[in-house]
């Protein structure tokens, strides 16, 4: 319950829909109030921040502090296992297993296979909890990287974990005290690997999923207002407001 409580909030303090929200709460103020002035002033600057959020420049710059901490990996540490972190998916049996992982979930599955294929000693391990839906987060990312060419007994599926700080003590219990790669999200690997060094883990960072552009773009593409630019401004809020959290509860608690 707990945890259903604090992602809903989580959710509703995310960009768009908290923007909407002071949005609505404008137009009440317009056509049922007295207060037009105040009306016009919260909307107009609610209007303003999402059309800025929505813009390439502001939304990557936003987001490129995090992803730009730990480099693509490119190392030959020897490792006996690659962990990959769930991520959103969906589960549907009819449908290609790829097209069941969501996009900040994909590429990291991929990226982990490209890290496999460098250590084929190495054992897969996927992570997170089935939700709602009758299959787990780890099961179908396992199931994805099998379908690549990852052979089944190559793969491990920790199915319990519903959130990262479970995710570590799931692997912790795994792979002990040995150095793994730990594969996630670029923007998400800041806060994944403070998570797992207080459990005492060795993970060696390597990011996957960089959505901040810093190569050279069209000038339409970095005036135009489009929902996949509001979706980096969304991953960099979600991550600080993540991070905030995690140094008011000591590491204890993930968002």
């Amino acid at each position: 319950m707990l945890f259903t409580l604090k992602k809903f909030v989580g959710g509703l303090l995310m960009p768009l829909p908290f923007l909407l929200i002071v949005m609505g709460l404008a137009l009440i103020l317009l056509w049922f109030t007295r207060w037009q002035k105040s009306g016009k002033t919260l909307f107009t600057l609610s209007w303003l921040a999402l059309l800025l959020i929505s813009l390439q420049p502001v939304a990557d710059r936003l987001l490129l502090p995090l992803e730009k901490q730990y480099a693509t990996y490119q190392g030959n540490d020897q490792v006996d296992y690659i962990v990959v972190l769930g991520g959103g998916y969906t589960f549907n049996p009819n449908w290609a297993p790829s097209a069941n992982l969501f996009a900040n979930s994909l590429p990291r599955v991929t990226e982990g296979i490209r890290l496999y294929r460098a250590h084929p000693n190495a054992k897969m391990v996927f992570t997170g909890s089935a939700g709602p839906n009758s299959q787990s987060s780890a099961k179908t990312a396992a199931q994805v990287a099998e379908s690549l060419g990852v052979p089944a007994e190559d793969i491990i599926a920790l199915e319990q974990p519903k959130d990262t700080v479970e995710e570590a003590a799931a692997v912790a219990t795994l792979v002990g005290d040995k150095p793994f790669l730990l594969v996630t999200s670029a923007s998400h690997l800041p806060r994944a690997i403070k998570f797992f060094t207080t459990k005492g883990l060795h993970p060696i960072p390597a990011p996957a999923n960089q959505l901040a552009i810093t190569t050279p773009l069209h000038s339409w593409e970095r005036t135009i207002p489009a929902a996949a630019y509001l979706g980096h401004s969304e991953r960099a809020w979600y991550e600080t407001l993540g991070l905030l959290w995690q140094k008011l509860t000591g590491n204890k608690n993930d968002e």
